[in-house]
């Protein structure tokens, strides 16, 4: 198995406004998008799973034509609140790098 850190191009998280987190998983050739699309591992149950938020409030795209997973989640605190310890969203994508996508 491969991670999805080692599959992807580039996997980032950052803010969509003050009260979302978005997350972009971007691959290099449409081969290895094709595969982790296919392997269905990474859907908004899995996201939903991962950040401890309800199924129903994960919004989650396959951007074929950019070769792009993109999802978004609440925040679990509204940016700038007492408690908030990323403002801007950008370290949120680490347990994404861990996922395991089978061969």
């Amino acid at each position: 198995m491969a991670t999805l850190g080692s599959l992807a191009r580039l996997i980032r998280s950052k803010n969509a406004g003050p009260f979302v987190l978005t997350f972009d998983i971007m691959f290099e050739d449409e081969a290895t998008y094709t595969h982790v699309k296919s392997s269905d591992v990474l859907n908004a149950r899995i996201i939903a799973e991962l950040y401890n938020v309800a199924v129903k409030d994960v919004l989650f795209f396959y951007c074929d034509h950019a070769l792009a997973i993109k999802t978004s989640i609440p925040r679990p605190v509204t940016q700038g609140d007492i408690g908030d310890s990323d403002g801007h969203g950008g370290q949120q994508y680490p347990p994404l790098l861990s996922l395991e996508i089978p061969d």
